[in-house]
């Protein structure tokens, strides 16, 4: 299992402060405790690494596809009007990514970057309705060659409280490259054309970098 660049430091520090807690015990615990503390250590370890697995993921390039930009459960697809950059009606998918998903974050279209924007916030639960508008989050768009942008957010929740991202304003990058790591789950929107034909359903569980979540017109 390859693990992500974002887990090193987190790794680390796991490794450090369970085998300080399990060197105590070896001192001052009865054998029973520190069995105990060593299989529940082991378990805690394999949380935290699951969580910084990288998977190899093969996107299908194609200029029409949106695709995923986390493995997670789509939890929202409705109507609604964005305001932060296009002041105009759009389609919001929402996917919500659990603790047991990948977090890494992909693009989902090739373009470059025209809008950055890093918010602080608040840290509601993900699936909070002001979660996208109040919470820590990017704010980033694509402008596809065609023409064609595509407004998609990064959004921390009550437990992921560290959003990471490698784009900028005007970074050229490729459908399902990755842009992004949210520590520990959270959500991501995207805002789509009216127009665009939407693959997914409530419910579904799409593969980030690879699940074509809707097609362009």
């Amino acid at each position: 299992m390859t693990i992500h660049k974002e887990g090193t430091g987190t790794l680390l520090i796991t490794i450090i402060a369970l085998a300080a807690i399990n060197a105590i015990a070896w001192f001052y615990a009865s054998d029973l405790v520190q069995n105990i503390l060593w299989i529940l250590s082991a378990l805690f370890f394999l949380i935290v690494l699951q969580f910084f697995r990288k998977p190899t993921r093969k996107t299908p390039i194609n200029p029409q596809h949106i695709i995923a930009p986390a493995d997670g459960k789509v939890v929202v697809i409705e109507e609604v009007m964005e305001t932060e950059y296009f002041n105009d009606k759009r389609i919001q998918v929402s996917i919500f990514m659990s603790p047991l998903n990948v977090h890494i974050n992909f693009n989902p279209l090739s373009g470059i970057v025209s809008y950055f924007k890093y918010h602080p916030g608040k840290y509601l639960v993900a699936w909070h309705p002001k979660s996208s508008t109040d919470n820590e989050r990017t704010t980033i768009v694509t402008k596809h060659e065609n023409g064609t942008e595509v407004l998609f957010r990064q959004i921390a929740g009550a437990l992921a409280r560290r959003i990471c991202w490698y784009v900028d304003k005007g970074t050229v990058v490729t459908q399902g490259q990755e842009f992004g790591f949210i520590k520990f789950g959270s959500r991501i929107d995207l805002y789509l054309p009216l127009d665009a034909k939407i693959n997914v359903k409530i419910g579904d569980k799409p593969i980030g970098g690879e699940t074509v979540i809707a097609e362009l017109c």
